[in-house]
């Protein structure tokens, strides 16, 4: 088959843009990774938890690397949760609907759970007092969180989410040949357009995950 049946006939310019779309996606994934991955040690060290690193399955689909990164958030959720019911339980509520304002100064916060903390893990630091203000207290981190793994999920049904993640470094013609094992040709226009609005949804929910705990680790550390 003729280069030029992988993708639209004489448009050498949607190649690249093609092949420049797939390196971002492997670029997003990494990112996740590797920021879960930072949030995991976070939780670990500061809230006692025993959450599990986890690594890209190299030789694995995008969709089951999407699942790996889910799995592991929901975890981080879950343990985020106990904290929460913890802080709720232990917090007189007028003290607790606090946590919850968006308006109440953070360094207020960390004082309310400071009053708490040791109660619930044994032990009083100020670090884990930012952790649990930052992720517990916070729905604009959660509903960052909860995005991320919305378009993952969204990944890993859409076309995408069969390819391989060894294929993005094999060149573009191993992408094209990919996609198009599972698509006709005559669906290949539709199938790109959907695949770069997966990638632009990624790219800003990737984006923002990064910035928010970001923000998490660096409290930590002026904590």
């Amino acid at each position: 088959m003729a280069q030029s049946d992988f993708l639209y006939p004489e448009n050498p310019r949607r190649r690249q843009e093609v092949n420049r779309l797939h390196q971002q996606l492997l670029d997003c994934l990494s990112d996740s990774f590797h920021v879960t991955n930072k949030l995991t040690g976070v939780l670990n060290t500061h809230l006692g938890c025993r959450l599990t690193f986890i690594e890209m399955k190299r030789d694995g689909t995008i969709k089951e690397n999407c699942d790996i990164i889910i799995q592991a958030v929901i975890k981080i959720q879950k343990e985020l949760q106990k904290v929460d019911e913890a802080l709720k339980d232990k917090l007189e509520p007028t003290l607790y609907r606090k946590l919850q304002d968006i308006k109440e100064r953070e360094t207020e916060k960390i004082a309310i759970v400071q009053k708490v903390i040791s109660v619930i893990l044994g032990e009083a630091t100020s670090a884990a007092s930012a952790v649990a203000v930052k992720l517990v207290g916070s729905n604009v981190t959660s509903g960052i969180i909860n995005k991320l793994v919305t378009v993952l999920a969204n990944i890993g049904t859409s076309l995408l989410g069969s390819i391989g993640v060894a294929v993005l470094g094999l060149g573009i013609d191993m992408i094209i040949r990919a996609i198009l094992g599972a698509v006709e040709k005559t669906q290949l226009q539709t199938a790109i357009r959907s695949y770069e609005k997966h990638l632009v949804e990624f790219k800003a929910a990737s984006e923002r995950y990064h910035h928010a705990i970001t923000e998490v680790t660096s409290a930590v550390m002026k904590s």
